[in-house]
């Protein structure tokens, strides 16, 4: 059965030349230095070869977020290097990499919208990646709002990921987060965050058929389905003072709380969790679920992650169609793969 990856990272050579020009502390990329199939290609070939050739992968730009390394006035041109280094690949090993999604310089609202623009019609993008936040602003800011309408408007998905360093303390009488907690739990609540927050901006209310890809299946939403649907939904703005919530809950957003974070879609990149791979599956259902590995962030750079997700995959207790809804048709659709496109 044909397997595309949905969510895998990379930081292709141009880029990553320039990424190691502009990062301020290099030490803090230490491990994207050392993951040898994150920047080179000739490594991430051999490594998909353990999978056969119906093993695919869509790229997206690896974190972290271009914003992070360049300022306004930049990074609308690291945003067009990283684009146009992947279309180069996608063009190069079509039948290994057969999409990329565009990545934006989100530090500046109008350029982000010139490049989402150039990024799809000029280089075939078949959608954008965000993050969850843009230097600490919420994605629900009408600037960043601009980019979902557009993507509603063009019909193709935006990939989220998380952002969050260690600098973003556990407490408030720390300066910093100890022991990874940023990244283990932090990224997760950052994910369920920003989803909660397009939530309420009435996003999904206005376009109810607006694709957007969570990383990590949806994170911490579909485990918490009881809190969000009896706690959160049907009884917003009862613990909070100062805050017509309840007015605001009937005019923006008149289905249940769950019916919109069931309108996301959610990729399989759990490292592997079966637990968490059937919890999302149930929530979300297979027309909601895409396979993903997170490629190559795992201890072998890659095979682990892609070996053990497919092994949960093919153990579920599913139908065949489902199963291969989540493998490759779900993505395919999408991101409309069929329609021409430079590189197809």
């Amino acid at each position: 059965m044909t397997k595309l990856d949905a969510y895998s990272h990379i930081l292709p050579a141009p880029y990553f030349e320039r990424m190691g020009e502009l990062a301020v502390d290099r030490g803090a990329l230490k491990r994207w230095f050392e993951l040898t199939t994150l920047h080179d290609v000739d490594a991430r070939l051999r490594m998909m070869d353990e999978f056969g050739d119906g093993y695919q992968q869509v790229l997206t730009l690896s974190s972290p977020p271009i914003e992070l390394l360049a300022g306004p006035s930049e990074s609308p041109a690291l945003a067009r290097l990283a684009n146009d280094s992947m279309r180069a690949l996608c063009d190069k090993y079509p039948d290994r990499f057969p999409a990329f999604v565009a990545s934006l310089p989100m530090n500046d609202p109008d350029a982000a919208l010139v490049e989402l623009a150039r990024g799809i019609d000029d280089l075939g993008a078949r959608g954008v990646q965000v993050f969850t936040n843009v230097g600490g602003r919420p994605l629900d800011e009408p600037a960043f709002l601009a980019v979902f309408e557009e993507m509603a408007r063009r019909d193709l998905p935006v990939w989220m990921h998380p952002a969050r360093g260690a600098g973003v303390a556990d407490y408030a009488t720390e300066d910093a987060s100890r022991y990874e907690i940023w990244w283990a739990l932090g990224w997760p609540y950052e994910t369920s965050v920003a989803m909660s927050r397009l939530v309420f901006s009435g996003l999904l209310e206005r376009h109810p058929n607006i694709k957007i890809i969570t990383h990590h299946l949806g994170a911490m939403i579909p485990y918490l389905e009881g809190r969000i649907g009896l706690g959160w939904s049907d009884q917003l703005g009862s613990r909070t003072a100062g805050e017509d919530y309840q007015r605001m809950r009937r005019e923006l957003l008149p289905r249940p709380l769950l019916d919109y974070f069931r309108r996301f879609y959610a990729d399989t990149a759990l490292s592997g969790s079966a637990i968490g791979i059937r919890c999302g599956l149930e929530f979300f259902g297979a027309d909601h679920v895409l396979f993903a590995s997170d490629c190559p962030f795992d201890p072998e750079g890659g095979p682990m992650y892609i070996r053990e997700t497919i092994r949960v995959l093919d153990g579920l207790d599913i139908t065949d169609d489902e199963r291969e809804r989540i493998y490759v048709r779900n993505i395919r659709n999408l991101m409309r793969l069929s329609e021409a496109q430079p590189g197809a």
